[in-house]
C-alpha cells in the first residue's frame, strides 16, 4: 500500500496523470483520418476539369437510372463504362438471375 503525500498542489497531484481519450474522441479521430484518406485516395486528376454543373447533371441522371431500375425490381448492378468514338457510355451491368 502506498502513502498519499499531503499538502501537494493541484499541479503536483496531477503531474503524472494521463487522461484517456473518450470513445467519442476516438470515433472522431478515426472519422477524420478516413475523410483525409478518402480525399487523397479517390482524387483522380484526370476528371478535375469536370465542372460542378456537369457533375450535378451526371449525378441526377444516375439517380434517375437507379430509381428506374428499382421500379423494375433491379437492386444490384454495376456500372459499365465504354467508349464509342467520341462518346463515353455508362450502362448498368445487371447480373443474370438463376
Amino acid at each position: 500500500m502506498s502513502k498519499i503525500p499531503k499538502n501537494l498542489s493541484d499541479k503536483d497531484m496531477l503531474k503524472d496523470y494521463v487522461e484517456e481519450k473518450s470513445l467519442e474522441e476516438q470515433f472522431m479521430e478515426k472519422e477524420a483520418q478516413s475523410r483525409k484518406k478518402d480525399k487523397s485516395d479517390d482524387f483522380i486528376p484526370a476528371v478535375s476539369y469536370l465542372t460542378p454543373d456537369i457533375v450535378r447533371e451526371l449525378a441526377g441522371q444516375l439517380m434517375t437510372l437507379k430509381m428506374q431500375l428499382a421500379q423494375e425490381g433491379v437492386e444490384h448492378y454495376k456500372m459499365k463504362i465504354r467508349r464509342d468514338g467520341h462518346d463515353i457510355i455508362l450502362s448498368p451491368a445487371i447480373p443474370k438471375m438463376k
